[in-house]
């Protein structure tokens, strides 16, 4: 169980996002959360020195559809990195557990094949509170730490081939 405020991290340790381009996909279902993760995403982007015109952001219908969404981003953009934001809510059948695994592994594949950031940022949880609780409540927005972990990703691969 979650005890640290997502929201918290040391503002030092992060590079300054200015001249990085993001993408952002953000799943309709359960839009209450994803919409809080998305705007918590954007909002640390802006705060670490990225533009508006730098911050694509695009919809669609659900969790599953996000690596595909995530990958029309890679393709059609010049995103330096790409964002998810999901949420799958536990429920009575196994559908909880096949769209998560479906999620996990698009995202990886993702990841090799582009050779550029794709930051999970798909919360799966037990109940609709907990998902309240990590995007804007108690716990702080796992947006937040998907854009940290965006930029530096984006300013590691950076270093990497200067």
């Amino acid at each position: 169980m979650a005890t640290k405020n997502l929201s918290e991290y040391d503002l030092a340790s992060v590079p300054s996002a200015f001249g990085m381009k993001f993408g952002i996909v953000v799943a309709e279902w359960n839009y209450e959360i994803t919409g809080a993760l998305a705007q918590g995403a954007v909002d640390t982007l802006k705060k670490h020195g990225a533009s508006e015109e730098d911050i694509y952001l695009k919809h669609v219908p659900g969790s599953f559809e996000l690596p595909l969404g995530a990958q029309f981003m890679a393709e059609y953009t010049d995103a330096d990195a790409i964002i998810i934001c999901g949420c799958v809510i536990q429920g009575e059948t196994r559908h909880f557990d096949f769209i998560c695994d479906g999620v996990t592994q698009g995202m990886t594949e993702l990841n090799l094949k582009y050779n550029k950031p794709f930051i999970f940022g798909l919360l799966t949880t037990d109940n609709h509170q907990q998902a309240l609780d990590r995007a804007g409540g108690r716990l702080g927005n796992k947006g937040d730490e998907a854009a940290v972990t965006a930029i530096k990703m984006v300013d590691l691969k950076r270093q990497m081939i200067k």
